[in-house]
């Protein structure tokens, strides 16, 4: 990422986060404690699944879902549950990641936290997806989610970050409704979500 380069935080995007997250908790908070308890009883223990992921400016941080695997040897598409698969569809996994909205480490709006093995792959231009906190939900993520291909979706991503405003954060917000209801493109055929990121062959 070029040394020239400062984090993107617009002053109304914390505010909106923090107001939008906290007016909707008598909502998403039921559904998380209802969704914990589904995962203790379908996967047992641990409930969360927890990794490391780069945030703002490439910084790792943990990120915290609820469990959609069982335990042992397999792809990812093989320890895939049933109530993994549904609690995908349905985005219901991603619910503890509010948590980490509202200590700031992540937003509501923003390009997808990946894999810390995908920095060293991203070409000058895909870096830039780091200027911004990761979200929840993006403009790569109602654009085609994981039927996005790689390249589309750091071009998305970019965009995002160069285009950022309210307004396009509400219309995010709207359409990520929209496709959580209609369950489209959550995942690519025989990938748990999709294949691995290789790096680019546009090295701009």
């Amino acid at each position: 990422m070029p040394a020239a380069e400062s984090p993107r935080l617009p002053w109304w995007k914390r505010p909106l986060d923090l107001a939008l997250t906290l007016a909707l908790a008598p909502l998403w908070l039921p559904l998380m404690l209802a969704t914990a308890a589904a995962v203790r009883v379908g996967l047992g223990r641990p409930v969360l699944f927890r990794q490391q992921r780069p945030g703002l400016l490439g910084a790792p941080f943990e990120l915290v879902k609820f469990r959609t695997m069982r335990d042992g040897p397999g792809s990812d598409a093989e320890r895939l549950t049933a109530l993994g698969r549904w609690l995908r569809a349905t985005s219901l996994d991603e619910l503890p990641e509010l948590l980490l909205v509202l200590n700031g480490t992540m937003s509501l709006v923003g390009p997808r936290p990946l894999l810390m093995e995908y920095l060293d792959k991203y070409n000058a231009a895909q870096r830039r997806r780091h200027l911004v906190r990761p979200g929840i939900t993006g403009l790569a993520q109602v654009s085609g989610r994981n039927a996005c291909t790689w390249e589309e979706q750091f071009r998305l991503d970019v965009e995002y970050v160069d285009n950022c405003a309210f307004l396009l954060d509400i219309s995010i917000l709207w359409r990520t409704i929209c496709l959580v209801l209609a369950r489209r493109n959550v995942c690519q055929p025989g990938h748990a979500t999709r294949a691995p990121f290789q790096g680019s062959d546009q090295q701009q």
